[in-house]
């Protein structure tokens, strides 16, 4: 008889056991969602930044570790830059070499400017000469005919005259030489002066190369891990740090279309962590999925994975993120609640509740 009692005994005991556990949970369970109020379980997520090389490189040094909170233009790492800085001597070489050439282009110009105004001179004296060429020429031919004058002196007159002309139009052939110098002079001013605008751009796309080679926090937030190493050489666009802005943070979550549709952008929201039930976090809604998917394997209900879900952000405010930033960690999972109607009144213990 004893042994049979025995095993009754421990039937009693479970059954005593489990209906207080369950009379526990009933008692402790937290109250249910009133009308206009959703629920979703989800992830804490954050903007991710890649701190990489603009240039191919070698990495000299990084200044941040893993779990560092940066500030925004904190310097993270310097990439090597003893070749940009070689390129820039050589391009300063350049410059000064191109700046001499103006200089000479210029004192080209210059000069041939001075043979031109010798040219007109030329000219001058050469029109001068023929005009006096030209009165002989007339005198002695009227002179000539009255026997006044020999035959000899019109002949010698008349080559002088047509000297006279021959030298003219020399002096202005000379002036039109000049003024063809004075354009190719010029021409290689414009040159020499493109070959100092080159330089001078040269030298500035090297400095902004050997400026970008210094790697800077875009915005406060914490290095989340190193993707290189210092000495390692990197391709143009090569990750050195994963960065997380700290001032974008949000859980993404999932509700069913019938929720989902009501829900509004900007409509005030509420997350739980699990690993800290007793805070409340506000957020606001900032994006709602205009594409509805299949609900995620986190939802383990076969009813619930059935049905058509919408992906949904609350964003957390970026003041509340900066008074609590060391606390702010992503990949916690948690709830996030959501007011689906404006008027719809938060229950007791989705009040805010933050630490102090």
């Amino acid at each position: 008889m004893k042994r049979l009692r025995r095993p009754w005994i421990v039937a009693v005991i479970v059954l005593v056991l489990a209906g207080g556990v369950y009379a526990a949970w009933l008692y402790l369970r937290p109250a249910g969602l009133p009308p206009g109020i959703a629920a979703g379980n989800g992830r804490i997520e954050a903007v991710e930044i890649d701190i990489a090389t603009k240039i191919p490189g070698r990495i000299k040094d990084i200044l941040a570790d893993e779990g560092d909170f940066v500030k925004a233009g904190q310097v993270l790492a310097h990439m090597d830059t003893d070749q940009l800085e070689a390129q820039k001597r050589e391009a300063q070489a350049q410059l000064q070499r191109a700046t001499i050439a103006v200089q000479t282009a210029e004192s080209t110009v210059r000069e041939r400017e001075a043979e031109r105004v010798a040219a007109i001179a030329m000219v001058a004296q050469r029109q001068a000469e023929l005009d006096g060429a030209q009165r002989h020429f007339e005198r002695s031919g009227q002179l000539v005919p009255r026997g006044a004058a020999a035959v000899q002196t019109l002949d010698d007159d008349r080559a002088r005259f047509e000297g006279a002309k021959a030298a003219v139009s020399a002096a202005q052939a000379a002036v039109a030489a000049t003024e063809a110098a004075i354009g190719a002079a010029k021409s290689q001013v414009v040159d020499a002066n493109a070959a100092v605008v080159a330089a001078q751009a040269t030298i500035e796309r090297i400095e902004a190369d050997i400026k970008d080679s210094t790697l800077t926090s875009p915005r406060d937030g914490r290095i989340q891990y190193r993707v290189a190493q210092p000495g390692e050489v990197l391709p143009a666009g090569g990750r050195v740090l994963n960065f997380v802005d700290l001032s974008d943070v949000y859980m993404t979550f999932y509700l069913p279309t019938e929720q989902a549709g009501r829900v509004a952008l900007g409509a005030q929201a509420r997350i739980i962590l699990d690993a800290a039930p007793q805070y409340v976090a506000p957020a606001t809604i900032s994006y709602v999925s205009d594409v509805a998917q299949f609900t995620p394997k986190t939802v383990e209900t076969a009813e619930e994975r059935q049905k058509l879900m919408f992906r949904i952000k609350a964003r957390i405010a970026p003041e509340l993120l900066r008074k609590y930033i060391r606390q702010v960690k992503t990949g916690l999972p948690g709830m996030a609640y959501v007011q689906l109607e404006p008027n719809a009144e938060w229950p007791s213990f989705l009040q805010s509740a933050l630490p102090q």
